[in-house]
C-alpha cells in the first residue's frame, strides 16, 4: 500500500511545508514507533512498528529535501512516470541543442565559461519560475492545482535536462 507522506504527517500537501512542523512530526513519530518500546510485543506487532518506523524515516527524508519533495508530489499526481519521455517545448530543446553544440566545439576556457554563465542564467530563471508556481500552491482549488502541477512538471523536466548540460560543462571545465 502507498502511504501518502503528507497524510502520514498530518500536514497539507505543499512544496514549501512548515519545516518545524515536519521535524516535530518526525521526532514525535520516531519516539512513538521506536522498536525498543515494543520488544515485549508479539512478532506481528513488532513487524508493524518496524514498518511504521521505516515509513517515518522515508517520509522525512523525502519531505525535508526540496528536490525529493518536488519529485514526490509530481509522482503522487501521476506526472512523473519512470521511463516516460517528457514533452519539452521545441524552442527549449533547440536552445539546449545549440548550447550542447557550442559546448562540443568549445576549445578554450573563456568559451566554456561563457556557456557556463548562460546555463547558470537559464537555471536561475527556471528556479524563479518554479518558486512562483510552488509559492501559492496550497491556496489553489483542485482545478487550478492540476494546471499548476503540469507547469511545475514542465519546469522539473527542463531542470533535469539542464542538469545534464551542467554535468557535461563540469567535465569540460575539469579537463
Amino acid at each position: 500500500m502507498m502511504i501518502n507522506y503528507f497524510e502520514f504527517y498530518n500536514i497539507p500537501e505543499s512544496f514549501n511545508p512548515d519545516e518545524v512542523a515536519l521535524k516535530k512530526q518526525f521526532y514525535g513519530l520516531s519516539k512513538e514507533y521506536h522498536p525498543d518500546f515494543f520488544a515485549n510485543e508479539g512478532d506481528e506487532k513488532q513487524q508493524e512498528i518496524l514498518e511504521l518506523s521505516t515509513i517515518n524515516n522515508k517520509a522525512y527524508q523525502t519531505l525535508s529535501d526540496p528536490t525529493k519533495r518536488l519529485a514526490y508530489i509530481l509522482t503522487s499526481h501521476g506526472l512523473l512516470d519512470e521511463g516516460s519521455k517528457p514533452q519539452l517545448p521545441g524552442d527549449f530543446l533547440m536552445e539546449m541543442m545549440d548550447i550542447n553544440e557550442r559546448l562540443m566545439e568549445a576549445d578554450d576556457e573563456d568559451e566554456i565559461g561563457r556557456i557556463g554563465a548562460e546555463v547558470a542564467e537559464i537555471g536561475e530563471g527556471l528556479q524563479q519560475q518554479l518558486n512562483c508556481y510552488t509559492g501559492d500552491y496550497e491556496t489553489l482549488d483542485d482545478t487550478a492545482r492540476e494546471d499548476r502541477l503540469n507547469k511545475i512538471a514542465d519546469i522539473y523536466y527542463r531542470q533535469k535536462y539542464l542538469l545534464r548540460i551542467k554535468e557535461t560543462l563540469n567535465t569540460f571545465a575539469a579537463r
